[in-house]
């Protein structure tokens, strides 16, 4: 029987996530498909470690978002934390306090700062694939490291991003356990409904949330066919910098949110997207810096259109601060429209060389910008879904609007041959 079962939360687990409950290794990962239970099996482990572990244990659930982290996982912990006596759920911080001093607490992915500083000694990544790249390795892992708290990284696939990663690592590592839930395999959901599930879902959607595919396509994605044809073709590759050619760059300016760069070099009639960067709750000289750093030599910058309004705090427009960190030849691209910036940038990509390693956040941004869904009506909105991945593929709209991409030259007319005829 799984230990999850001592605490009498009323849990009962299903037969595929006893071998999780029992586990021994310190780190997880589970690829699962939908409506297998995946989210209440972890919230139960949480309740478990947090009332078993001494010394006021502190157990993290994180979600994409925290709207998402409230829809999806309050009512499970609430459901079965609340049972324990002397346990109290906490409405406005999303928060079970159980009797021994431990909690459980609900976050968003798109605040993970909020969680520097503090300790774990469990935290559940759920739909992992959905986060920006990065926050497990910059924000997460170090607030394990003095308790050896565990990690669960769960979720189902979005093409071969970072949950892809980090599940072929894991694999091969003793230190981590590993599991793989297929619809097909799990009898979780009975033959009839599963049929009836490929009837109103395509092949894609069908094998990437059902089947746990990590090939199909994302569903949704503005650029998905552009990058698989990118990668396909051997265009995410190692892309050097040309000391020769200017480099130009390409920005998405966030205020309270992130500001991406894309760096690029036109050869020929290629794109060259050699380095990228993006960071959040900096200041303009921050990114003066980070340009300054590298041994490129800029022609223009190219601004998204709300560069050009003035501050209230400085009266000055952002063009006119970057102008005063030694950045001249901004160039601020007039407004327009989002679908126009995506067509534009679709039109781009099969010109574009990727460098794998220095883009390596903003390939996966474009991969995963996509539409939004609205659950109530089981289609897709006809607007971008605002997430970490808008900042990249917004910058990356900007330079194909703006930023004086040369055209492609014209082929020459083939004269058929004949008498007089060039071929003859």
């Amino acid at each position: 029987m799984a230990r999850i079962v001592e605490i009498d939360s009323g849990y009962e687990p299903r037969p595929v996530f006893v071998p999780y409950h029992e586990r021994k290794q310190r780190f997880s990962v589970g690829v699962a498909h939908r409506r297998c239970g995946k989210t209440v099996a972890h919230i139960a482990e949480l309740i478990r470690d947090a009332i078993q572990t001494p010394n006021d244990a502190r157990c993290a659930y994180v979600a994409p978002t925290y709207t998402q982290a409230k829809d999806i996982a309050w009512g499970y912990l609430k459901r079965f934390g609340l049972v324990i006596p002397g346990a109290e759920a906490n409405e406005s911080e999303l928060r079970l306090d159980l009797p021994n001093g431990g909690r459980v607490r609900l976050y968003g992915a798109e605040n993970a700062d909020r969680l520097r500083g503090l300790y774990f000694d469990h935290v559940v990544l759920d739909e992992y694939a959905q986060m920006r790249p990065g926050i497990w390795g910059e924000i997460v892992r170090p607030t394990l490291a003095d308790r050896r708290g565990k990690a669960s990284f769960i979720g189902t696939p979005m093409g071969r991003n970072q949950f892809w990663e980090i599940y072929e690592q894991a694999q091969t590592d003793p230190e981590w356990f590993t599991f793989l839930l297929r619809a097909s395999s799990t009898g979780i959901l009975d033959g009839e409904e599963l049929l009836a599930l490929r009837k109103t879902m395509t092949p894609e959607q069908y094998d990437q949330e059902l089947e746990c595919s990590f090939t199909a396509a994302i569903i949704g994605a503005y650029f998905g066919k552009e990058m698989a044809e990118a990668e396909r073709e051997g265009r995410i590759c190692s892309v050097p910098h040309d000391p020769a050619v200017s480099v130009q760059t390409w920005w998405d300016l966030g205020i309270d949110d992130s500001t991406a760069i894309w760096f690029v070099q036109y050869v020929g009639r290629e794109i060259h997207v050699i380095d990228y960067i993006e960071a959040n709750g900096e200041a303009l000289p921050y990114y003066a810096k980070e340009l300054d750093k590298r041994p490129y030599r800029y022609s223009d910058h190219i601004l998204p259109h709300d560069a050009a309004a003035r501050e209230l705090g400085t009266g000055k427009t952002r063009v006119e601060t970057l102008n005063g960190l030694g950045l001249r030849s901004a160039v601020v691209t007039p407004a327009q429209d989002v679908a126009d910036g995506i067509n534009a940038a679709r039109l781009l990509i099969p010109r574009c060389w990727f460098d794998v390693a220095k883009c390596k956040r903003g390939i996966e941004a474009l991969r995963q910008y996509r539409r939004e869904y609205d659950d109530k009506l089981k289609s897709f909105k006809s607007r971008p879904l605002h997430d970490w991945s808008s900042h990249g593929a917004d910058a990356f709209r900007t330079g194909a609007m703006g930023g004086r991409v040369p055209s492609m030259p014209k082929k020459p007319k083939i004269h058929e041959a004949g008498a007089g005829a060039w071929m003859a």
